[in-house]
């Protein structure tokens, strides 16, 4: 029978141990030894260990003060267990005494067996909240100021983004930690003083002393909690949806309240104190009389009649004056939080005869670059014509501009990247996903802006990297991109599709050359793959060679989201070519939600659905589509979060400056965050409470077919920097709840003042006067219905298999006038290529449909001279009707 227990309980700790070695080793040796070997590829082993050791210490350390809490105070209190006793003790009680003076005796003396496994337990569950947020803690430590003061009490915004919400969990651990202790350290005392034999009916002066102390912390932890929740006043959306933040009643009743509930609640500890621990003091009154007044204080607090009275009868009969100061606080912290307080406007008169604008912009430069293909469209249409290969396809479409030809140029332009999916299933085995097909090939190139009617143009075609316009890449080969990629393992014996280093041959078959990936020297490291990756086949493969390395996290988001989690990246990286090789600039955000007095973004801005306030474009990324090397870029010296990332991880980022010049040059504003801002903006522009209160001015995303006209990138040249484009962000947008145009949002990187190729963001907002309106493009949609010769062969276009899609509608000031374009593409039921038929322009009440620009202009020029000698106005003076 015991051999059987012994078998049982030697089989269970086998077991046991198993158990525990293997999840050691799956989930801590490997997954630490794999990560530490992949960011020492990418040559960032010091931050990978300057993080870990961060994280370790961090949580460590807090542990170990949790645990030293608890473990001092339950030793001091062990300390007095049973040292009370009366001076004469009867024979009989003796014996008892003595039985429990032994019990005593060994509890004391064991004190430290007995109290380490609960302190350690208590200190970890204490501490698991700061295990899921030690980077609070590491904010907190390495932040700075800002510079900025928040308008209501004055503060430096750094203190809400930094040391806020990490006060906010110290206090509620330590006033657990507290809490916890007097209670559990008050058990024990009464325990000892009720069941030890004869005890003198007084508590030991030492045991009083000891547990004044910890209701003295935990009224201390108790009053910063009282004090902390006055920030909590900043937060409320009491009086959405006219603001957001503290108004009238929040600081003339509800923070009075506070500071009353903090006066109470000592007054409240202190008599209480007095009433329990000294019996020369023990009156009841004053304990009673502190007790009432802080309970009254706290009910008026949960009370709402009272703020509801004060709100109906002295607020709302004048709204605006009581209100006033608070809306101006909302409207000062949300342009700030969201980075619009530098915002410029131009007022742009419309002149009713735009022939002067038609001469000007009638030259061939101002035609090229206007988009006239969606990106929507091109991917479609880049897939059909230039995949070449089954595994090869364009998952997305970027645009950007490139000297070409002496000019400025913008254009599109998409990477060739693998996508095994596309394989016939037989073809998807373990050779070709991981050894044969191992990347993707190059880009296709091709203008914005072309005439209607001729044949798509490309500036970069084909596998052979053809190009007319002097484009090359001297490797074209795409290990790291936007598809979901699996691992591979380059180079190795087997032959390789695509080319590195050669132009001629896309089927030459030449061995990886770049210097990315963990290399596979050893068995032992093939072994810790094998296991890894969960694939043996990686260990018994014969073609793998110890030149061989693993390439890993090829994906360019989840790359740097392990490098980086704290950052948040922007949805649409993009591709830069240059004469070496392809790069991903992918734009990165610092993102809070502690900003005070701001609404939080209601938009599902980036993917996760990420909860904030605040936000900047602080980082930009670099993504070596060749070697997969990540460089980092401070493009927001200003934001206090980066300067804290950049203090604690001093080897991670570089300053903007460092950046190459042939990167640099194509660095851009962001659509998501320009989207962003102008949606906010639309509202905040009315700076002034009265008009802010009134909401006379508020704006809203232009629409065309019911659907909100997003911003679009456009090259402009506004004449002042020697032929040089601007590569800018157009948003067009109207009054809520009409067509007219309202204004022109515009976002740039360049100084137009100095021509400056420095990195210089900025948002200008073209505004019109309200002396003439102004078409939106529903109307100017209308007006394009409403054309005869239009309108008929958009009818004849929809017969016969094919059918009529218009793109996208671009509107842009062209000096003081207004210039709409929008493509019209027919397309195929058999053929799924559109194919651009005609381009629609536009300028006040008139619109010509053409195949080419300079034959359109020259039509809208020639109306207006007509309409000129008729007494006809080009734009819709105010007041008339809309078109």
């Amino acid at each position: 029978m015991q051999n059987s227990k012994r078998i049982a309980l030697l089989l269970g700790a086998v077991i046991l141990t198993v158990g525990l070695v293997y999840i050691a080793f799956h989930f801590i040796f490997l997954n630490l030894l794999v990560d530490l070997w992949w960011f020492h590829s990418l040559k960032f082993e010091s931050y990978f260990w300057l993080r870990l050791l961060y994280r370790f210490f961090l949580s460590g350390g807090v542990t170990l003060l949790f645990f030293s809490i608890f473990f001092f105070h339950f030793w001091i209190a062990s300390r007095y267990f049973g040292l009370n006793p009366q001076p004469n003790v009867s024979l009989g009680r003796l014996d008892k005494r003595r039985l429990f003076q032994r019990f005593a005796d060994t509890f004391t003396s064991g004190s430290v067996l007995v109290y380490t496994p609960i302190p350690l337990l208590l200190a970890i569950y204490i501490a698991v909240p700061f295990y899921q947020h030690w980077e609070m803690a590491l904010l907190y430590l390495f932040g700075g100021p800002s510079g900025v003061a928040e308008p209501v009490y004055g503060y430096d915004t750094s203190f809400y983004l930094l040391s806020y919400p990490f006060y906010l969990l110290v206090q509620q651990e330590l006033l657990t930690t507290a809490s916890l202790l007097f209670c559990a350290v008050g058990i024990l005392y009464w325990l000892e003083h009720v069941f030890v034999p004869e005890q003198r009916k007084e508590f030991p002066l030492g045991a009083k002393i000891h547990l004044t102390i910890l209701i003295g912390f935990v009224v201390l932890f108790a009053v910063w909690g009282f004090l902390l929740h006055r920030f909590s006043l900043l937060y409320t959306d009491t009086h959405q949806p006219v603001f957001f933040g503290p108004g009238f009643v929040e600081m003339r009743y509800q923070l009075p309240l506070i500071w009353l509930a903090i006066v109470t609640f000592l007054a409240t500890a202190v008599t209480a104190s007095l009433f329990i621990f000294s019996e020369k003091h023990r009156i009841k009154t004053p304990f009673f009389i502190a007790l009432t007044v802080f309970l009254c204080v706290l009910g008026l607090s949960k009370v709402h009649f009272i703020p509801e009275l004060i709100q109906e009868y002295i607020v709302n009969p004048n709204p605006v004056k009581t209100e006033k100061p608070f809306i101006q606080h909302n409207i000062d912290a949300t342009l700030d939080a969201y980075d619009l307080k530098h915002i410029k406007t131009v007022d742009l008169p419309v002149k009713l005869n735009a022939v002067d604008d038609i001469k000007a912009w009638s030259s061939q430069e101002h035609f090229e670059n206007i988009p006239v293909w969606d990106r929507e469209i091109l991917v479609d249409t880049y897939n059909q014509l230039q995949s070449i290969r089954p595994y090869y396809s364009f998952l997305s479409v970027d645009e950007d501009r490139y000297i070409i030809l002496e000019n400025t140029r913008q254009v599109n332009l998409a990477a060739r990247e693998v996508n095994l999916s596309k394989l016939p299933p037989e073809a998807q085995n373990w050779e070709n996903t991981h050894l044969r097909y191992t990347h993707g090939f190059g880009a296709v190139v091709t203008p914005a802006g072309q005439d209607a009617g001729n044949p798509l143009v490309w500036y970069m075609r084909d596998l052979n990297q053809s190009s007319s316009v002097g484009l090359s890449v001297q490797y074209p080969d795409i290990y790291y991109g936007q598809e979901q990629y699996t691992y591979a393992i380059v180079p190795n014996k087997l032959s390789v599709m695509g080319i590195s280093g050669t132009q001629s041959d896309p089927d030459a078959k030449t061995p990886y050359k770049g210097e990315g990936g963990v290399p596979i020297p050893s068995q032992f490291r093939k072994v810790l793959f094998a296991f890894y990756f969960k694939d043996q086949n990686l260990l018994f493969s014969p073609n793998i060679t110890t030149e061989s390395k693993v390439l890993m996290r090829r994906n360019t988001t989840e790359r740097i989201q392990t490098l980086t989690p704290f950052l948040h990246l922007d949805n649409d990286p993009y591709l830069v070519l240059t004469k070496e090789r392809f790069y991903w600039i992918q734009d990165a955000y610092t993102l809070s939600k502690w900003y005070p007095v701001t609404q939080l973004a209601n938009d599902d801005f980036l993917e996760g659905k990420q909860e904030f306030n605040y936000i900047r474009n602080s980082v930009k990324i670099v993504v070596d589509a060749f070697d997969g090397g990540v460089q980092y870029f401070i493009s927001d010296s200003s934001d206090v979060l980066i300067q804290t990332y950049n203090s604690a991880y001093p080897s991670l980022f570089k300053n903007l400056d460092e950046m190459p010049f042939e990167l640099k040059a194509h660095l851009r504003y962001p659509r998501e965050l320009f989207y962003l801002q102008m949606k906010v903006y639309a509202k905040y522009n009315q700076k002034a409470p009265e008009l802010f209160y009134q909401q006379a001015e508020t704006w809203q995303f232009a629409k065309v077919r019911g659907q909100p006209v997003l911003p679009y990138y456009q090259t402009i040249d506004f004449g002042n920097c020697n032929g040089k484009g601007e590569f800018v962000m157009l948003n067009p947008m109207t009054p809520v709840n009409r067509d007219n145009l309202s204004i022109i949002g515009m976002a740039g990187i360049m100084d137009t003042t100095t021509c400056s190729t420095a990195y210089n963001p900025s948002i200008t907002i073209y505004k019109f006067l309200k002396d003439v309106q102004v078409n939106g493009p529903a109307q100017v949609e209308s007006l394009i219905q409403q054309d005869p010769e239009i309108s008929s062969l958009f009818t004849l276009w929809n017969q016969g298999g094919t059918k009529v899609e218009l793109g996208r509608m671009v509107i842009m000031p062209m000096g003081n006038s207004v210039l709409y374009v929008q493509p019209v593409y027919i397309v195929s039921s058999t053929n799924a290529i559109p194919k651009l038929s005609r381009i629609i322009v536009s300028i006040g009440n008139r619109v010509v449909m053409d195949t080419n620009f300079a034959s359109a202009f020259n039509r809208l020029k020639q109306m207006f001279i007509s309409s000129s000698d008729d007494g006809n106005n080009t734009a819709t003076p105010k007041g008339n009707a809309d078109p």
